[in-house]
């Protein structure tokens, strides 16, 4: 898988995507290879709740010069270099002038920082502060060829695969960060590879739904066409980002702080990582922001590694493809697919003989094979899936009461089923 997702990677890298754009289509066409994508698009101009699509915006060329003709800058050497969603500008500036449309970080000197003006109109360059420091008194050409097109439109793409019952499961995504890895590249990279390996999942009980969008924009617009369906229909929901470096995994909880996602994606780090952490919701940061406003307050938390603001690569051309692992990126796939496997073995059973203990020997719920301590986990294990089955218990809770691995609850879960002395409730 982690040689794929890194042909993918290369592939994607140099796009320069945006809110709206070319670059943004390209991206979608290519993840379209691994996910059945739906790509619709919605005019400019269009009014989502509080807010409006913008502009379509894409950048052909932009740099800068010096009076002898040498290029200071080029869009086309990082497309970090174009502050987003520049407008066009040409003509020659003094030092002075031009360092009013300069962006860099004193803090980390070498890197270009990623910045953006989606909502007002402004041109700029970023560069690395050494750079900019070594700037000389001289008359500079500037050109940057951009098109803001007010009848343009943003690209939105989604994917439904169906389950046995109308009850989803949201894995959400954004497209709209240049050249950054960890930040952009791994999270429709993760999500999409989550697709492949789970249209191969012949019977799934839940229905997945799989966005890819442009951050905040792009999920308020997709929430006020959908969200009335997934107000009604979503069980579980995960954004997916910050999910590609080798840190250890974060999970943000939803609003609701107790839903059935963070149930799950808390066990599973539990069970199966030996450093992690589990942060309380808080509303900034991802998408997860728009699906967990009061007006939705869906129960959507977030997986990561390392999280966004907490990585000094972050939001920087050190975000590249040195700072991220595809081993990790593959670990992350099978950690989602661990929840989602959860998820889909879940629920609340009743036990069918409750007065007492059932004789389990004449059903063969005594294992006769097999080392000692497996056939006591299974006895442990069964005794705790037929004690707490009372119709109010669900199997993540189990697992978390009696401290055994959810594997193993549910595998015996799956025995006394077999046996008849459980029913789905």
């Amino acid at each position: 898988m982690k040689e794929l997702m890194e042909n993918y990677f290369d592939r994607l890298w140099y796009l320069n995507r945006s809110l709206t754009g070319n670059a943004n289509r390209e991206t979608l066409k290519i993840l379209s290879e691994i996910v059945d994508l739906n790509i619709s698009e919605i005019p400019s101009g269009t009014d989502c709740f509080d807010w409006t699509v913008p502009p379509e915006w894409n950048a052909k060329e932009a740099w800068i010069k010096d009076s002898k003709g040498n290029t200071i800058l080029d869009f086309k050497n990082n497309n970090l270099h174009l502050l987003g969603y520049s407008e066009e500008f040409s003509g020659k500036l003094s030092l002075a002038d031009l360092k009013e449309h300069l962006y860099s970080l004193p803090d980390q000197p070498d890197v270009i920082p990623y910045l953006t003006s989606y909502y007002k109109k402004r041109w700029g360059f970023c560069l690395s502060h050494k750079q900019l420091t070594e700037l000389k008194e001289d008359t500079y050409e500037v050109c940057i060829d951009s098109d803001l097109n007010e009848n343009g439109s943003m690209t939105i793409a989604d994917a439904v695969l169906k389950g046995s019952t109308d009850e989803e499961i949201l894995l959400s995504t954004y497209i709209c960060h240049p050249s950054m890895a960890n930040n952009e590249l791994s999270g429709p990279l993760v999500t999409a590879f989550i697709y492949r390996e789970l249209k191969k999942l012949k019977n799934r009980k839940y229905t997945y739904r799989f966005i890819f969008v442009p951050e905040t924009i792009g999920v308020i617009t997709y929430l006020s066409i959908h969200g009335k369906q997934i107000k009604e229909k979503l069980a579980a929901g995960y954004v997916i980002t910050c999910i590609g470096d080798n840190g250890n995994f974060t999970y943000k909880k939803s609003r609701r702080g107790n839903s059935l996602a963070d149930r799950a994606a808390e066990l599973v780090l539990s069970q199966n990582e030996n450093n992690y952490v589990i942060e309380d919701f808080f509303p900034t940061g991802s998408d997860e922001r728009q699906y967990c406003s009061p007006g939705f307050n869906l129960p959507v938390g977030s997986l990561m590694r390392t999280r966004y603001g907490k990585y000094k690569e972050y939001h920087t051309s050190a975000d590249n493809r040195d700072f991220i692992s595809f081993e990790a990126m593959e670990h992350s796939v099978k950690t989602y697919l661990r929840i989602i496997s959860m998820l889909e073995k879940n629920a609340v059973y009743e036990n069918l003989l409750p007065d007492c203990e059932p004789q389990l020997g004449k059903r063969d719920l005594y294992p006769t094979l097999g080392s000692q301590k497996k056939t006591a986990d299974f006895v442990n294990a069964v005794m705790w899936v037929l004690n707490l089955s009372d119709g109010t218990n669900d199997l993540i809770k189990i697992s978390e009461r009696s401290g055994m691995n959810f594997e193993i609850i549910s595998g015996a879960c799956d025995a006394l089923l077999e046996k008849g002395l459980l029913r789905a409730n």
